[in-house]
């Protein structure tokens, strides 16, 4: 399976190429049965409970690999080496300006008072102000995506000048060492979030600097994409994903949460992935507020202007009116977007 997940990284830029020269002409209607994706060890996504509960109908999903890297993720997908991918949406909205020919259909995570991620210093840390950073280490999964986009809101946010902000080192680390280096004096500043988080504070000798629900309050912050060209050959099937996926969101967010996490515990020990359910005891949301999980243009919009002011994208680079959709999602009542 490594070697799988290898081949998908180093494979994407060239099989995107192919993918953005494609269409859909002449290839029909065919409504796949199967959906190619990868998980995340020891957590079960939406896709994976909406499955379990019966709300995919016959469509089934194909495990193909874990990722730990929404940009990788959605990569993926527009490659075609997956047929869906999730990440950051400001990750989606960076890819769409490489002309990849994606299209997000359904938010899938966000940030609210259970589901947030953190800066987390040492106990006895120096670093207790914005200023503070400056010349520290801060290590994060990925870089360019969702918690370098808070980190740099913050450091703006509080009066650092680009410059300043320049000097804060971003350390890609994997999520389940971030703990660890961060223990070990690796870091200064760890990002962690869900049962990462909630497991690292239950140990106790950290403090947050800050978390992106106290910097932007309640958000929808990633979603599902697929391309254009699947889109067009199997409707029906993103229909049914979309709708099965936002009906499985709501189910997390109004069952109690023993028992979406006894859900999520079967759903792991059923799988069989040489992989430890113990973390899913910190499970508390998935963080989309959202009926359904309905795209809202502001979630996609304030990113767009976010790498905008970063220089990754020119400004009216990508139209955002056209990178997403809520056609799909017949679960709930149509809301403005």
């Amino acid at each position: 399976m490594t070697s799988r997940r290898t081949f998908l990284v180093l494979s994407g830029l060239s099989a995107l190429a192919a993918a953005g020269c494609g269409t859909a002409s002449g290839s029909g209607i065919r409504n796949t049965k199967t959906l190619r994706y990868q998980g995340s060890a020891g957590a079960v996504t939406p896709p994976e409970l909406a499955a379990s509960l019966g709300h995919l109908d016959d469509l089934k999903l194909d495990w193909v690999g874990n990722t730990i890297s929404g940009p990788q993720d959605i990569q993926s997908a527009a490659s075609g080496q997956t047929d869906f991918g999730g990440a950051f949406n400001g990750a989606v909205v960076k890819l769409a300006a490489r002309k990849a020919p994606i299209k997000a259909v359904i938010s899938y995570y966000g940030s609210d008072r259970y589901a947030y991620s953190g800066f987390y210093v040492a106990q006895k840390s120096a670093v207790r102000t914005p200023r503070d950073l400056i010349g520290k280490k801060v290590g994060m999964n990925t870089l360019g995506a969702h918690h370098e986009a808070m980190l740099d809101i913050y450091l703006r946010k509080n009066g650092l000048s680009r410059a300043e902000a320049e000097q804060v080192e971003r350390i890609v680390v994997p999520p389940v060492n971030t703990e660890q280096s961060l223990r070990q004096g690796q870091i200064d500043v760890a990002v962690l979030g869900g049962v990462l988080r909630d497991k690292a504070l239950e140990t106790g000798g950290i403090r947050p600097l800050f978390t992106d629900y106290q910097l932007r309050g309640a958000f929808s912050a990633g979603t599902y994409v697929f391309t254009g060209r699947f889109i067009e050959q199997n409707p029906q099937t993103v229909r049914t994903f979309v709708t099965g996926v936002g009906r499985a969101l709501d189910w997390s967010r109004t069952t109690p949460r023993e028992e979406v996490v006894a859900k999520m515990t079967e759903i792991v020990a059923r799988r069989k992935r040489n992989e430890s359910p113990d973390a899913l005891k910190y499970w508390r949301s998935y963080g989309v507020s959202a009926p359904g999980g309905r795209i809202a243009r502001k979630e996609l919009s304030d990113w767009a202007g976010w790498l905008t002011e970063r220089g990754d994208i020119k400004s009216g680079q990508v139209s955002v009116a056209d990178l997403f959709t809520n056609e799909f999602n017949t679960g709930t009542k149509k809301a403005g977007s």
